[in-house]
């Protein structure tokens, strides 16, 4: 007996020494380039290099293996998060069944067109290769305009999972599905529980959070699936995803005020079920879905709060244009919407968006959208609004070809009629969290009339998961209880090891005197105050504002720049956000105030001005080509006696150099040029920014100089409200000429001795494609 135990014993040792020996020579441990390389070189399937943790700097891994289904091949940290993937570096994969794991790109940007790439070089393509639990932070081109993909999806069956993806502000797209040939169409792509965003303004288009293909590829297929995603402050453009392939899903994922839409763009036949768009009071720019071409099923989709108008509408059913060119608008045709729910949306329906009759003499016949949807159904869905919406649904052009039926309206009482498209009734609804209502179960109102259409029996859930067999409901909720169970948590997005949380410091208040202000600015902190006593303060080389830096004082100190040089005072750099508050800032005719860098200016930067006085420069705000300032703030201040003012005019092919600027009870005295020269070039109907607010200001013996004739000059801005403002004596044939066609109003001005405001109902501008 004792022999058999040695014997089972030795045997068992054996086994495990093998098994432990085994493990250990699939393991490739790596700590440099040189290791790495060599380890790609001789992998086998079931090898696991593991990069140690630390630091890699300008590493251009070109990762090919040929792993299998039972055995891949494993590229990861050390520990996850601890090995962080900084300066000029990317990843790029070729073969089969790999999987890469907890990575950290930041503190730097790739040289290359992509960061992660299924795709090395030309033909080395990946399948069936999975990167999970990686984080890409803030990796961005240094110059806004140089074009790329963060992640380049080449090939078939692969996946980005549980990712962390922030802070891309150049041009082109966060995450492209490319579709260039048969090995890389109908590729089942897994794009899911990923937290994307925050991605800033871009000011222009090209800014798309996910693109699936092109016009190009439109009409092949593509059977991505992009679900249980978290996309948060997606801001880059009016399309956060932009779907331009057939036969997509997109569920379950969550747009959490994000400025944009979910648009079905050029591609056919896809399913949007089960999403969740959370808006505010705080932006009218919130999107929801925008529908364009055929075949498209949205179903159970709650929105709260959306704001958009036009093409970021709560729902955007698009007009199309007869006989579209693949890179225009297909008419909508066959689609079906349904058991979706609406909460104090504004405007939530808006049908025929972009009928563009009006511009025909401005515009081409194949950009005009004529073609209004057909064939299509909407029904079984509740507008819900707490105060009266007067237009809960907005017609744009002829919808007879859509049937609307039985379609709820809960409208606080007030009713609205309009081709029978809605029926006013009351619901009780029940509010479960600041923005998620649902209604009480068992009200007939809901149940006993839901409709049945041709497949709607395939609708078999509703938003949170209830079945619609058992009990079945108008709306994107059908059982209460379930949403009540219901909560966002964000850990469920992106890496485990990685912390959405940020810890909030409070700022320091620095007193700073003459003899060391730019060293106190220096060495501050982000979001620290800068507060300054004395009278006046001179200095002579400009102060860098690369971070949130407020400047004020109590008794209106003044400061006097007085360099020799042409060169601004502020100059402003990425991320930079200045502040200044109570100030007099004096300057020389060959100087700027504020300026952006003359290249890159990678990230955008913000500028509030406030109880301020400005005078004696050559420029207020000079833009350089590729800065963009996310908001631009004048309020209760005073600009005098400069040779320029504000000169946001530096962009072409749609892009302009500002998202917000904002003039708020100013004074703008001998101001000789350029007052405002805020431009955006070309016509992009897909792009709707910038936007000028000139509210409650005077203009006074301005533009003594202006070649233009035009005071303030807004060609190309969408959004410019120009009200309660007094011009006088300024010699120009016009205050303003504003495009009537866009969001350009004016109102209650008072124009002494200086030209007039002019509304042009359409402007011809270049067509940018």
């Amino acid at each position: 007996m004792k022999q058999i135990v040695i014997a089972f014993t030795t045997i068992f040792l054996l086994f495990s020494c093998n098994k432990s020996t085994k493990s250990e020579d699939n393991m490739l441990y790596v700590k440099n380039e040189t290791a790495l390389k060599k380890a790609i070189e001789q992998v086998k399937p079931g090898d696991e290099i593991v990069l140690a943790n630390g630091t890699w700097t300008d590493i251009k891994i070109d990762f090919y293996g040929e792993g299998n289904k039972d055995n891949p091949i494993v590229l990861r940290a050390e520990t996850p998060g601890e090995v962080f993937i900084e300066g000029q570096s990317y990843l790029h994969l070729g073969g089969e069944y790999l999987i890469i794991k907890d990575l950290y790109f930041k503190n730097g940007y790739s040289p290359s067109s992509s960061i992660i790439r299924y795709k090395i070089g030309k033909d080395t393509t990946a399948f069936n290769t999975r990167v999970t639990n990686c984080v890409i932070e803030n990796f961005t081109k240094p110059s806004r305009l140089t074009n790329d993909k963060w992640i380049e999806f080449y090939g078939k069956h692969n996946t980005l999972e549980n990712c962390y993806i922030t802070g891309k502000s150049n041009d082109g797209e966060t995450l492209r599905v490319f579709h260039d040939g048969n090995e890389h169409t109908s590729n089942y792509h897994q794009i899911v529980n990923n937290y994307f965003g925050p991605r800033p303004r871009k000011g222009g288009p090209r800014g798309e959070t996910i693109r699936i293909g092109d016009s190009k590829t439109s009409m092949s297929s593509g059977f991505v699936n992009v679900s249980n995603n978290y996309f948060e402050a997606c801001n880059g453009e009016v399309e956060i995803i932009s779907d331009k392939t057939n036969f997509n899903s997109f569920r379950n994922n969550i747009f959490y005020k994000s400025e944009g839409s979910l648009v079905l763009r050029h591609g056919s036949f896809s399913t949007v079920d089960s999403n969740i768009f959370i808006g505010g009071d705080d932006s009218d720019f919130y999107g929801g879905i925008r529908l364009v071409s055929t075949g498209h099923w949205i179903t159970n989709n709650y929105f709260y709060k959306i704001k958009g108008e036009q093409f970021r509408s709560p729902l955007a059913v698009m007009n199309g244009i007869p006989m579209s060119s693949l890179n225009r608008y297909k008419q909508v045709t066959d689609v079906v919407i349904a058991f979706n729910t609406w909460i104090d949306c504004k405007s939530p329906w808006q049908l025929g968006v972009g009928q563009n009759l009006n511009s025909i003499d401005v515009l081409p016949a194949s950009e005009i959208r004529s073609a209004p949807p057909i064939r299509s159904i909407i029904a079984n869905n509740i507008i819900f609004n707490n105060t009266p919406d007067k237009t809960p649904v907005f017609n744009h052009d002829n919808i007879d070809g859509i049937q609307f039926t039985n379609n709820i309206l809960d409208n606080n009482e007030s009713s609205f009629s309009d081709k029978n498209i809605l029926e006013n009734k009351t619901i009780k609804m029940k509010q479960i969290n600041t923005w998620l209502f649902a209604p009480e179960n068992a009200q007939g109102t809901l149940t006993d009339s839901v409709y049945y259409g041709y497949n709607f029996d395939k609708i078999k859930t509703d938003l949170f998961g209830s079945s619609r067999t058992n009990q079945n409901s108008i709306g994107a909720i059908c059982d209460i209880s379930n949403a009540e169970k219901f909560s966002i948590d964000t850990s469920k997005y992106g890496p485990q090891w990685f912390s959405l949380e940020s810890k909030k410091v409070e700022p320091s208040i620095i007193e700073a005197s003459q003899a060391n202000l730019l060293e106190k600015i220096e060495q501050a902190k982000s979001g620290d105050i800068i507060e300054l006593a004395d009278e006046a303060y001179t200095f002579n080389d400009p102060i860098v504002i690369n971070k949130k830096i407020i400047i004020r004082s109590k008794n209106k100190t003044k400061l006097i720049f007085n360099s020799t040089k042409n060169q601004p005072a502020f100059e402003m750099h990425p991320y930079g956000f200045l502040y200044l508050d109570n100030i007099v800032l004096e300057g020389k005719n060959n100087q700027s105030a504020f300026k952006p860098l003359d290249e890159n200016m990678s990230a955008s930067y913000n500028l509030n001005i406030n109880n301020s006085t400005i005078e004696g420069f050559g420029y207020i705000l000079k833009a350089t080509k590729g800065s963009f300032a996310d908001y631009i703030t004048f309020k209760n201040s005073t600009i005098q006696n400069c040779d320029n003012g504000i000169i946001l005019a530096a962009e072409e092919k749609g892009d302009y150099n500002a998202e917000m600027l904002t003039i708020t009870n100013c004074n703008f005295n001998n101001v000789e040029n350029n007052v405002i020269n805020f431009f955006r070039g070309g016509y992009d109907e897909s792009t709707i920014g910038g936007v000028l607010t000139v509210n409650n200001s005077s203009f006074t013996d301005c533009a003594k100089n202006e070649k233009t004739n035009v005071l303030l000059k807004t060609k190309g801005i969408i959004n410019v409200d120009l009200s309660y403002n007094r011009f006088k004596n300024n010699p120009v044939e016009y205050v303003a000429i504003l495009w009537g066609e866009k969001n350009n109003k004016h109102k209650e001005n008072i124009i002494t001795n200086s030209g007039k405001i002019k509304e042009e109902a359409q402007q011809k501008l270049e067509i940018l494609y």
